[in-house]
Order: C-alpha cells, then sequence, then structure tokens
C-alpha cells in the first residue's frame, strides 16, 4: 500500500497549477490583444496607403490645371490687344525720331 500524500504538498502543488494557469491566461489575453492590435493597425495602414495614393493623384491634376491656368493668363497678358497701343505708340514716337533726326542732320549739313 501507497503511503498516504501530504495535504499541504498537495495543496502547494494545487496553489502551483493555478497560479501557472493563471499566468498562461493572462499570456494568451496578451496575445489576442497584441493580435487584434496589429489587425487594426494593419487596416489602418492599408487605408491610410489608399489615402495617400489619392491625395498624390489629386496633386497632380492640381498641378495640371494651375500649369493650364498660368498658360492662359501669360496668354491673355502677351496678347495683341495688350500690346498694340505701345507697339503704335513706339511705331509714332520712333518715327518722328527718325524725321527729327533727318531734319537735325540736313540742317547740321
Amino acid at each position: 500500500m501507497m503511503p498516504p500524500k501530504d495535504s499541504s504538498k498537495q495543496v502547494t502543488d494545487d496553489a502551483q497549477w493555478e497560479q501557472s494557469l493563471a499566468e498562461v491566461e493572462r499570456s494568451l489575453t496578451e496575445i489576442k490583444q497584441r493580435y487584434a492590435q496589429i489587425k487594426r493597425d494593419h487596416a489602418s495602414h492599408t487605408e491610410l496607403q489608399q489615402r495617400q495614393q489619392q491625395l498624390q493623384t489629386e496633386l497632380q491634376q492640381v498641378k495640371t490645371e494651375l500649369e493650364t491656368l498660368e498658360l492662359n493668363l501669360e496668354s491673355r497678358l502677351f496678347s495683341w490687344s495688350s500690346l498694340r497701343e505701345p507697339f503704335w505708340q513706339a511705331v509714332r514716337f520712333g518715327g518722328l525720331g527718325v524725321v527729327v533726326g533727318w531734319i537735325l542732320n540736313a540742317c547740321a549739313g
């Protein structure tokens, strides 16, 4: 026949077993929380990458529109109607300068 087990040893073994089981449960809970955090972070990362691509596309469209507007504004600034008056003033005063030059040359000579 076997000697009876010491009841205090059994209580100690039971307490250690329960403590070990509680630690395993805490570890499992932490792993589950970490896994859920990783899933959320991955989803957020994917969403932010998609948003970045959308913003880059929008930025390119805005740049293209700005270039088009700048070309339109520049072409309007240098249109014939805006240069017509300065052109005719240059022709008028340049022609007048040539005439005055001929007269002075004729008087001097």
